[in-house]
């Protein structure tokens, strides 16, 4: 499954891709219903790098390893999750210089667990996870995108 988002920042994209750069960050942008918190210390952001996570999903504890496969400010970074909910999942971070500020664009390959069965229940948990980090930018960084962001998901 494929999943696409963008938001655009008033921000220049060497502070966006600065403030994605930090893995404490991640926290803010992500719903306090996943009771997310990140377990690896001082992440140094680079190609290889390795970050823990642990999450509720539903309140089950889940431990969540991703692997930082491409690094390449301020453009792009990619993170593989190692282990973790997803049978698959591919996180792809763009960043854009565009209108004067950052276009930021997320596209999520995965495979959910369960196949058929689950995937209504995780593409409608994704579709607020993603949500509410929009929502988390814009206030953030004031004067982003208005109104709430077009989130693609498809096969």
């Amino acid at each position: 499954m494929h999943l696409h988002t963008e938001i655009w920042l008033p921000a220049p994209r060497n502070e966006v891709f600065g403030f994605f750069a930090r893995a404490e960050n991640l926290q803010a942008l992500t719903p306090e219903w996943l009771h997310f918190s990140v377990l690896t210390s001082r992440v140094e952001m680079r190609s290889g790098a390795i970050i823990d996570y642990r999450i509720r999903i539903h309140g089950l504890p889940v431990r969540w390893r991703s692997e930082i496969s491409v690094w390449d400010p301020p453009h792009v970074f990619v993170d593989e999750q190692r282990r973790g909910p997803y049978r698959r999942w591919v996180h792809t971070h763009r960043f854009v210089d565009a209108a004067g500020g950052t276009l930021v664009e997320d596209k999520v390959d995965f495979e959910v667990p369960g196949g058929r069965l689950l995937a209504p229940f995780v593409t409608r948990d994704l579709r607020r996870i993603f949500l509410h980090r929009h929502r988390s930018l814009r206030e953030r960084f004031p004067g982003a995108n208005a109104g709430d962001p077009e989130i693609e998901i498809s096969r």
